[in-house]
């Protein structure tokens, strides 16, 4: 077994398809087809059932399906690091960031960043938490902004933001003559609310459970312009976190009777390689926050 014929199962297993591996590896088809055949008769073992027009592991292919995204992300830790020692690599760092804080907080430390590392590739990935969590746990990302309150022990992490999330209402809106809101009084209302997988809708449907209540959401989007707007019109109330609400004369922002905050943190594998680039926005973020 060697790395070339994992990374073939890999492409495989994540494309599903020997087709479409072939066009992502830019090699010739056959050559993979090979390679996957050694594989098998190395190992002893069938890892794929072959179908019509799609692939699907056996049993004993996702065994090595684990055992390959852990073998090739060391490979590829290994490979970068030691470019690094050798003052190969420009340095790039791929950072997932939910959409509220990509809107209201990143954009001028993104910039400050590249003013201050002009030299290093940024990439930005907007998500929501949970998709964000995934996508760093499959090395698909470098770093990711999530909510510590969820954060899993495959994943190390630091603080960078604490703030406090508000119930917004429209400035006509009963609730807006009120110096607080319940979460019994939340509750009553009609919501706008982000998708499932975000960490606003997260802490939504964590304090209805905690209330023993069922949310009636008229609305779902994951557009902060359109939330706002909707409960603008009087179509439903909301909770974003103060930033998003900050200096918007049309709405009106209160806090829980018992304020509610979030602790944001800057997250990455507890057990990948962080690189410099990596660590360099790590640094400037908790210097800047």
């Amino acid at each position: 077994m060697d790395l070339r014929q994992l990374r073939y199962f890999h492409e495989i297993v994540r494309l599903g398809s020997f087709t479409r591996a072939p066009e992502v590896l830019q090699i010739a088809q056959p050559a993979v087809s090979v390679a996957i055949r050694k594989l098998e008769a190395e190992l002893e073992l069938q890892l794929f059932q072959r179908h019509d027009r799609k692939v699907s592991l056996t049993a004993e292919g996702e065994r090595l399906w684990v055992h390959a995204q852990r073998i090739l992300q060391a490979a590829d830790d290994a490979r970068l690091e030691m470019q690094e020692l050798k003052g190969l690599s420009k340095g790039a760092v791929r950072v997932g960031i939910t959409g509220m804080m990509g809107s209201y907080y990143f954009p001028p430390i993104l910039m400050a960043f590249r003013h201050r590392y002009p030299h290093l590739s940024l990439q930005v990935i907007e998500g929501g938490t949970w998709q964000l969590q995934q996508m760093l746990e499959q090395a698909e990302l470098d770093l990711a902004v999530i909510v510590c309150e969820f954060l899993p022990t495959e994943l190390e992490a630091r603080v960078i933001l604490r703030e406090e999330m508000r119930v917004v209402v429209a400035c006509e809106h009963p609730l807006a003559q009120q110096t607080t809101v319940s979460i019994k009084d939340f509750f009553k209302e009609e919501l706008v609310l982000f998708r499932k997988g975000y960490f606003h809708r997260k802490l939504v449907d964590r304090l209805a459970a905690e209330a023993g209540v069922q949310p009636v959401i008229g609305f779902e989007t994951n557009l902060i312009p359109l939330i706002k707007s909707i409960i603008k019109q009087g179509f439903g109330i909301s909770t974003l976190l103060a930033m998003a609400v900050a200096d918007d004369p049309d709405l009106v922002d209160l806090p829980f009777t018992e304020p509610v905050y979030l602790d944001l943190c800057i997250a990455w594998r507890r057990n990948g390689y962080l690189s410099k680039a990596n660590q360099a926005f790590v640094d400037f973020l908790l210097e800047n926050t």
